[in-house]
């Protein structure tokens, strides 16, 4: 059988439902299948080339090598993963740059009534800053795609250096979330045989020490897990993914996020959406490609973030440069597309603090190229 079959005779015969604390209470059954978005369908293209649903507008931000309108900053090469911040009455959004020996991390400064304010770095000279994760104390944890690579504190605010935090593990780092329930924070690995991660603060606040810890199960997609301490987060000379036997192997890390219990994460090199339910220690599936009726709406999958909705927003690397949403009874189905762009990939999803505002960006924009990376905002109905 191919993968496709094997994978659903594998759900179909032992998964089990998601419930309880997963997907802010809702119960999910079996992955995510495509329908019809809550939204509608997608209408033709605006004048920045972005297909959104009816009642949706878009605008541009910034651009790689410009002028942040309103500042003398210049925006960064390849925007990557990013976040919102509050700031005074505005907010802030920091934007990881993936560009190999200078990327560091750039914020852009909004006012109330969503005006550019100001742009900055917080962050210089690190290694292909990919993704990361906020924190709840008002830090971007910014990680680094490389080889025994670090994860950076960083200050959204400025003012202040970022600091390079090595309890957190040395590996080819992606996302972070924060579980502030169990004071823990979830890690995800970019490698065809990399793990899934937890670290724990000595002091929940303080990352200048504490435990990596690495999930441990079955080869199963779902069922329960437990988690090992990693001897050595330092992964010299041995990978931090190679020290615990039976540590649990995931074909390319990508995106994670934390909400209400569960902490959803993305795997790139077989579409998978992951859910931890934090409250049960079990793993299930929130979506497979694979595991749809028909031709799979969402491949390529990287980046997520969350909504106040509970809907799930997932960038894809490649496939129809579409952000997809996954909503809370298991409906995958298409937010926007970006068009003209096929050579790029969307990065960087984050919701405004008062969930109006939608940031993203294109890595690599109609050029292709690193530098012509596109930073968008997107404003309209979105569900609370």
């Amino acid at each position: 059988m191919d993968r496709r079959t094997v994978l659903r005779a594998t759900v179909a015969g032992g998964a089990a439902a998601f419930s309880g604390s997963l997907w802010a209470g809702a119960a999910l059954a079996a992955p995510a299948q495509p329908g019809s978005s809550p939204y509608g369908p997608l209408q033709p293209a605006d004048a920045r080339g972005i297909q959104l649903p009816a009642g949706f507008t878009s605008r541009i931000i910034a651009r790689s090598r410009q002028t942040v309108a309103g500042t003398s900053y210049t925006w960064h090469d390849a925007p990557d993963g990013g976040a919102c911040f509050v700031a005074g009455t505005g907010w802030i959004y920091v934007s990881n740059s993936e560009i190999s020996g200078s990327g560091g991390v750039s914020a852009v400064r909004f006012n109330a009534d969503g005006s550019i304010a100001s742009a900055y770095r917080i962050l210089s000279n690190t290694n292909r800053n990919c993704a990361g994760g906020a924190t709840p104390w008002g830090t971007w944890l910014s990680g680094e795609e490389v080889s025994r690579g670090y994860v950076y504190e960083t200050y959204p605010q400025g003012g202040k250096a970022g600091v390079r935090r090595a309890a957190m593990g040395r590996f080819t780092h992606e996302a972070a979330a924060c579980d502030p329930d169990r004071k823990v924070i979830y890690l995800t690995e970019d490698e065809s045989s990399g793990c899934f991660y937890r670290f724990r603060p000595t002091t929940w606040g303080d990352l200048s020490s504490g435990t990596l810890e690495v999930l441990v199960a079955s080869t199963a997609t779902s069922g329960p897990v437990t988690w090992a301490r990693v001897g050595d987060p330092d992964g010299y000379p041995t990978a931090t993914r190679s020290q615990v036997s039976g540590a649990k192997k995931f074909n390319g890390g990508e995106g994670c996020w934390y909400a209400d219990g569960t902490c959803w994460f993305t795997t790139k090199g077989d579409n998978r959406v992951w859910a931890y339910d934090a409250v049960n220690q079990r793993i299930d599936l929130a979506y497979d490609d694979s595991l749809v009726s028909g031709t799979a709406p969402l491949t390529g999958v990287d980046n997520i973030t969350g909504a106040r909705s509970g809907d799930l927003f997932v960038a894809e690397d490649g496939g129809n440069m579409e952000i997809v949403l996954i909503t809370p009874d298991a409906v995958v189905a298409p937010f926007l597309r970006i068009t003209g762009q096929s050579s790029s990939e969307i990065c960087g999803p984050a919701f405004s603090p008062d969930g109006t505002r939608f940031y993203f960006s294109s890595q690599r924009g109609t050029s292709g190229s690193s530098s012509g990376g596109i930073t968008y905002e997107v404003r309209g109905p979105f569900r609370s």
